[in-house]
Protein backbone atom coordinates (compact mmCIF):
# COMPACT_ATOMS: atom_id res chain seq x y z
CA UNK A 1 0.00 0.00 0.00
CA UNK A 2 1.38 3.40 -1.01
CA UNK A 3 0.71 6.68 0.74
CA UNK A 4 0.62 9.60 -1.69
CA UNK A 5 0.82 13.32 -1.01
CA UNK A 6 -0.85 15.65 -3.51
CA UNK A 7 -0.28 19.38 -3.82
CA UNK A 8 -3.11 21.10 -5.66
CA UNK A 9 -4.44 24.53 -6.58
CA UNK A 10 -8.03 25.42 -7.29
CA UNK A 11 -10.49 28.18 -8.04
CA UNK A 12 -13.16 27.65 -5.41
CA UNK A 13 -15.79 29.96 -6.92
CA UNK A 14 -18.06 27.21 -8.22
CA UNK A 15 -17.54 24.76 -5.35
CA UNK A 16 -19.20 24.40 -1.95
CA UNK A 17 -15.86 24.18 -0.20
CA UNK A 18 -13.49 21.26 0.29
CA UNK A 19 -15.51 18.68 2.23
CA UNK A 20 -17.88 16.18 0.65
CA UNK A 21 -21.52 17.28 0.87
CA UNK A 22 -24.70 15.61 -0.40
CA UNK A 23 -25.76 16.83 -3.84
CA UNK A 24 -23.07 19.54 -3.95
CA UNK A 25 -19.90 19.99 -5.97
CA UNK A 26 -16.90 20.07 -3.64
CA UNK A 27 -13.15 19.80 -4.17
CA UNK A 28 -12.89 16.58 -2.16
CA UNK A 29 -15.70 14.98 -4.18
CA UNK A 30 -14.14 15.94 -7.51
CA UNK A 31 -10.72 14.68 -6.42
CA UNK A 32 -12.08 11.39 -5.08
CA UNK A 33 -14.02 10.80 -8.30
CA UNK A 34 -10.96 11.48 -10.45
CA UNK A 35 -8.73 9.18 -8.39
CA UNK A 36 -11.39 6.46 -8.55
CA UNK A 37 -11.61 6.65 -12.34
CA UNK A 38 -7.84 6.34 -12.68
CA UNK A 39 -7.05 3.70 -10.05
CA UNK A 40 -10.34 1.80 -9.91
CA UNK A 41 -10.34 2.27 -6.14
CA UNK A 42 -12.79 4.01 -3.84
CA UNK A 43 -10.78 6.56 -1.86
CA UNK A 44 -11.49 9.73 0.09
CA UNK A 45 -8.43 12.01 0.00
CA UNK A 46 -7.82 13.93 3.21
CA UNK A 47 -7.01 17.64 2.96
CA UNK A 48 -4.72 19.69 5.19
CA UNK A 49 -7.66 22.02 5.80
CA UNK A 50 -11.34 22.31 4.90
CA UNK A 51 -11.64 25.46 2.84
CA UNK A 52 -15.07 27.08 2.80
CA UNK A 53 -17.32 27.72 -0.20
CA UNK A 54 -15.75 30.14 -2.66
CA UNK A 55 -12.28 29.94 -1.11
CA UNK A 56 -9.36 29.39 -3.49
CA UNK A 57 -6.10 27.53 -2.87
CA UNK A 58 -2.60 28.04 -4.21
CA UNK A 59 -1.04 25.00 -2.51
CA UNK A 60 -3.55 22.79 -0.71
CA UNK A 61 -2.15 19.45 0.44
CA UNK A 62 -4.07 16.18 0.36
CA UNK A 63 -3.14 12.56 0.98
CA UNK A 64 -4.58 9.12 0.29
CA UNK A 65 -3.49 5.49 0.27
CA UNK A 66 -3.63 3.30 -2.81
CA UNK A 67 -2.62 -0.10 -4.15
CA UNK A 68 -2.08 1.44 -7.57
CA UNK A 69 1.45 1.29 -8.97
CA UNK A 70 0.98 4.25 -11.32
CA UNK A 71 4.14 6.41 -11.10
CA UNK A 72 3.64 9.74 -9.35
CA UNK A 73 4.57 11.77 -12.44
CA UNK A 74 2.03 9.87 -14.54
CA UNK A 75 -0.62 10.36 -11.89
CA UNK A 76 -0.19 14.14 -12.11
CA UNK A 77 -0.89 14.00 -15.83
CA UNK A 78 -3.81 11.59 -15.50
CA UNK A 79 -5.49 13.59 -12.73
CA UNK A 80 -5.15 16.88 -14.60
CA UNK A 81 -6.64 15.23 -17.69
CA UNK A 82 -9.61 14.05 -15.59
CA UNK A 83 -10.26 17.04 -13.32
CA UNK A 84 -11.92 20.28 -14.48
CA UNK A 85 -9.59 23.18 -15.39
CA UNK A 86 -10.48 24.90 -12.11
CA UNK A 87 -8.61 22.19 -10.18
CA UNK A 88 -4.95 21.51 -10.96
CA UNK A 89 -2.61 18.94 -9.44
CA UNK A 90 0.79 20.59 -8.97
CA UNK A 91 2.64 17.56 -7.70
CA UNK A 92 2.35 13.99 -6.39
CA UNK A 93 4.93 12.14 -4.33
CA UNK A 94 5.11 9.03 -2.22
CA UNK A 95 5.45 9.71 1.52
CA UNK A 96 5.88 7.59 4.67
CA UNK A 97 2.83 5.62 5.77
CA UNK A 98 2.36 7.76 8.89
CA UNK A 99 1.94 10.98 6.87
CA UNK A 100 -1.56 12.49 7.02
CA UNK A 101 -2.33 15.75 5.22
CA UNK A 102 -4.26 17.25 8.15
CA UNK A 103 -2.60 15.65 11.16
CA UNK A 104 0.92 16.23 9.83
CA UNK A 105 0.33 19.89 8.90
CA UNK A 106 2.53 22.28 10.89
CA UNK A 107 1.05 25.57 9.69
CA UNK A 108 -1.53 27.01 7.31
CA UNK A 109 -1.56 30.42 5.65
CA UNK A 110 -4.61 32.37 4.47
CA UNK A 111 -4.65 35.55 2.40
CA UNK A 112 -7.69 37.80 2.10
CA UNK A 113 -7.43 40.34 -0.72
CA UNK A 114 -9.32 43.63 -0.66
CA UNK A 115 -9.36 45.82 -3.78
CA UNK A 116 -9.34 49.47 -2.77
CA UNK A 117 -9.63 51.40 -6.04
CA UNK A 118 -12.99 52.77 -7.21
CA UNK A 119 -13.28 50.43 -10.20
CA UNK A 120 -12.41 46.76 -9.84
CA UNK A 121 -11.03 45.10 -13.01
CA UNK A 122 -13.46 42.35 -14.08
CA UNK A 123 -10.74 39.71 -14.23
CA UNK A 124 -10.07 40.24 -10.50
CA UNK A 125 -13.70 40.10 -9.39
CA UNK A 126 -13.58 36.39 -8.48
CA UNK A 127 -10.47 36.77 -6.35
CA UNK A 128 -10.82 40.01 -4.37
CA UNK A 129 -13.35 41.83 -2.22
CA UNK A 130 -14.05 45.21 -3.79
CA UNK A 131 -14.14 47.76 -0.97
CA UNK A 132 -13.36 51.33 -2.20
CA UNK A 133 -14.70 53.10 0.89
CA UNK A 134 -12.62 55.09 3.42
CA UNK A 135 -10.60 53.06 5.93
CA UNK A 136 -7.86 53.87 8.39
CA UNK A 137 -5.42 51.27 7.13
CA UNK A 138 -2.78 52.22 9.72
CA UNK A 139 -5.18 51.29 12.53
CA UNK A 140 -5.90 47.96 10.86
CA UNK A 141 -2.17 47.25 10.55
CA UNK A 142 -1.70 48.08 14.23
CA UNK A 143 -4.57 45.84 15.33
CA UNK A 144 -3.64 42.75 13.29
CA UNK A 145 -0.75 41.46 15.47
CA UNK A 146 -2.90 41.65 18.61
CA UNK A 147 -4.41 38.23 17.83
CA UNK A 148 -1.03 36.52 17.59
CA UNK A 149 -0.39 33.77 20.12
CA UNK A 150 -2.65 31.05 21.52
CA UNK A 151 -6.27 32.03 22.11
CA UNK A 152 -9.79 30.63 22.18
CA UNK A 153 -11.24 31.91 18.89
CA UNK A 154 -14.83 30.78 19.50
CA UNK A 155 -16.07 34.36 19.06
CA UNK A 156 -14.66 34.41 15.52
CA UNK A 157 -16.11 31.05 14.43
CA UNK A 158 -19.36 30.55 12.54
CA UNK A 159 -22.16 28.94 14.51
CA UNK A 160 -22.25 25.49 12.92
CA UNK A 161 -23.66 22.64 15.05
CA UNK A 162 -22.67 20.05 12.44
CA UNK A 163 -19.00 20.93 12.81
CA UNK A 164 -19.02 21.52 16.57
CA UNK A 165 -15.51 21.92 17.91
CA UNK A 166 -12.66 22.27 15.44
CA UNK A 167 -10.58 19.39 14.11
CA UNK A 168 -8.25 19.68 17.10
CA UNK A 169 -11.04 19.02 19.64
CA UNK A 170 -11.22 22.61 20.89
CA UNK A 171 -11.55 26.15 19.56
CA UNK A 172 -8.10 27.16 20.81
CA UNK A 173 -5.70 28.00 18.00
CA UNK A 174 -2.19 29.42 17.80
CA UNK A 175 -1.65 32.30 15.37
CA UNK A 176 2.00 32.65 14.37
CA UNK A 177 1.64 35.86 12.39
CA UNK A 178 -1.15 38.29 11.50
CA UNK A 179 -0.63 41.32 9.28
CA UNK A 180 -2.12 43.68 6.73
CA UNK A 181 -0.01 44.94 3.82
CA UNK A 182 -0.49 47.09 0.74
CA UNK A 183 0.24 45.75 -2.74
CA UNK A 184 -0.68 48.39 -5.29
CA UNK A 185 -4.46 48.80 -5.25
CA UNK A 186 -4.89 45.82 -2.94
CA UNK A 187 -4.93 45.69 0.84
CA UNK A 188 -4.05 42.13 1.81
CA UNK A 189 -4.58 40.38 5.12
CA UNK A 190 -2.26 37.43 5.71
CA UNK A 191 -2.54 35.14 8.71
CA UNK A 192 -0.51 32.04 9.52
CA UNK A 193 -1.41 29.59 12.26
CA UNK A 194 -1.68 25.97 13.28
CA UNK A 195 -5.32 25.86 12.19
CA UNK A 196 -8.45 27.93 11.67
CA UNK A 197 -12.10 27.53 12.64
CA UNK A 198 -15.08 27.66 10.26
CA UNK A 199 -15.28 31.20 8.82
CA UNK A 200 -12.64 32.36 11.32
CA UNK A 201 -10.52 34.21 8.78
CA UNK A 202 -13.37 36.10 7.15
CA UNK A 203 -14.72 37.03 10.59
CA UNK A 204 -11.30 38.34 11.58
CA UNK A 205 -11.26 40.43 8.41
CA UNK A 206 -14.70 41.81 9.27
CA UNK A 207 -13.49 42.75 12.75
CA UNK A 208 -10.42 44.54 11.41
CA UNK A 209 -12.68 46.34 8.95
CA UNK A 210 -14.64 47.75 11.90
CA UNK A 211 -11.33 48.96 13.33
CA UNK A 212 -10.56 50.67 10.02
CA UNK A 213 -13.96 52.33 9.95
CA UNK A 214 -13.34 53.78 13.40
Amino acid sequence: MRNLKLTLAYDGTDFKGWQVQPDAATIQTMLATAIGRITGEKVLPQGSGRTDAGVHALAQVASFTTKSLIPAANLVIALNDTLPPSIRILGVREVPTDFHARKSARAKTYRYRMYRNNICPPFLARYVWHYPYPLNEDDMCTAAPLIEGEHDFTSFAAVDPERGLGDQGSNVRRVFSSMWRRDGDELIYEVRGNGFLHHMVRNLVGTFLLVGKG
